[in-house]
């Protein structure tokens, strides 16, 4: 079943029809709803722990339950949309993730809000590799930068507000129904998605000839895709790949930390309060989003000016170091706002690199780019999975927040070093022959 064809999408002779920028805007939904319905719980933390009586500590495993069965659950989502495209799979993705988000309200214990986040996170797994999938097979090579930034834009852009419209609601509803509501809007992209999406430009009826070869001129071949496990020691024992997941353990664990414990961190170091917490919370994501924007244009720019390295990894063992420096600054700084403000630096930093990060997966895998691009993600997940409990424990043993500070910024540091390992030019050779 498709929706009927808009006089845009109507096929043209000669002139490129633009169906592809209709596909990258549902693509910018999806990272918004995304984070939507991950943000949302960090704001409401405290309603869920008072209710719950939960510590830090407890907190912290419920953070960290989402991020386990993530990683755990990346790689197969992924290997299986390569297989088969990732319009049923992001449909049964995003229908699961939004069906546990309003399960999570429904949570009447701290085992139940366990298991609830942690399903969320299993059906969750996948959505970003999925995405560049449908970018590799969607987008030309040349506007990939700029389409990956702009979709990171939109899911920084969503988690930035989030924060703000959770308070809002929260000020007339219960945190459990704002869970509810929430995990409603991913029902309707769903459904939009699974009726109107095709997994190759050349099945959708509303793509013509000039549009397919415009895209297909970057594309990889489809070729069939193999398993066991020599397939996947090239993948695993790949130097490149190997560097990359080292690269972006700290993008997510300092992303994790933004998402989770920033707004318990700057109540309780810096001691901002009500609608200064609302704000402060949401600028690291604002920052991140001008970062990922920016990112995404400067790694297009650079890349066709001085080739793949320099527009990929020289931009983000770059960008890497000012992290690190920020955050290594942040605990001594005088100010609050001095201090939040290099947080927000900082993050800015680590969205600078994401386009470079998620196109030298699309440059490496090929025609695996879900797959490739789904390891790096789960190392990213491993990050995200610590970082709750590392900060809880840090807070039990030392009662310090800004000893995770420091190990945020020594991070970034080993992560522009890996920058400097990885080498978008050596494609992995996982075929023997097109199909």
């Amino acid at each position: 079943m498709s929706l009927p064809l808009s006089p845009v999408d109507s096929p043209q002779v000669g002139k490129p029809t633009r169906v592809r920028y209709k596909v990258a805007g549902l693509a910018f939904l999806l990272a918004m709803v995304t984070y939507l319905d991950r943000v949302c719980i960090a704001t409401l933390a405290p309603s869920i722990m008072a209710d719950f009586s939960l510590s830090k500590v407890q907190m912290g495993y419920v953070f960290s339950a989402f991020a386990l069965a993530y990683a755990a659950f990346e790689i197969p989502t992924a290997h299986y949309a390569d297989r088969i495209g990732t319009r049923a799979i992001l449909t049964r993705i995003v229908l699961w993730w939004s069906a546990f988000t309003i399960a999570t309200g429904a949570a009447f214990n701290y085992v139940s809000l366990l298991v609830a986040r942690f399903l969320f996170g299993a059906g969750e797994a996948g959505a970003w590799p999925c995405a560049a999938r449908t970018f590799a097979r969607w987008i030309p090579k040349k506007e990939r930068g700029t389409v990956q930034g702009m979709f990171f834009s939109a899911a920084y852009f969503s988690g930035a507000i989030t924060p703000l419209l959770v308070s809002f609601l929260h000020s007339h509803l219960s945190w459990r129904w704002v869970l509810v509501l929430f995990g409603c809007v991913g029902l309707i992209w769903a459904t939009v998605w699974h009726l109107w999406f095709r997994n190759e430009p050349a099945e959708h009826p509303g793509v013509n000839a000039a549009e397919r070869d415009l895209i297909a001129a970057g594309c990889d071949p489809l070729l069939p895709h193999p398993m066991g496990g020599q397939f996947w020691r090239k993948i695993l024992l790949n130097r490149n790949v190997l560097a990359l997941c080292l690269m972006y353990f700290p993008n997510s664990f300092v992303f994790y930390f933004c998402i989770t414990w920033l707004p318990t961190y700057l109540r309780e170091r810096h001691h901002f309060t009500d609608r200064s917490l609302d704000v402060f919370t949401g600028l690291p994501l604002i920052f991140g989003m001008v970062g990922v924007v920016i990112g995404g244009y400067a790694m297009d720019r650079l890349t066709a000016r001085y080739g793949e390295r320099v527009g990929r990894c020289g931009l983000g063992a770059a960008a890497y170091s000012v992290a690190a420096v920020c955050l290594l600054l942040a605990p001594f700084s005088g100010s609050p706002i001095a201090a939040a403000v290099l947080i927000s630096i900082a993050m800015a930093g680590n969205t600078f690199t994401l386009s470079a990060a998620w196109n030298t997966c699309i440059d490496i895998g090929g025609n695996n780019a879900g797959v490739v691009s789904a390891t790096m993600n789960t190392a990213g997940q491993v990050g995200s999975l610590l970082c709750p409990l590392i900060v809880a424990y840090t807070l039990k043993w030392f009662n310090n927040w800004d000893i995770s500070i420091f190990i945020m910024s020594a991070l970034f540091f080993i992560g522009a070093l890996c920058w400097g390992i990885i080498n978008p030019g050596k494609k992995l050779h996982l075929h023997a022959a097109p199909v």
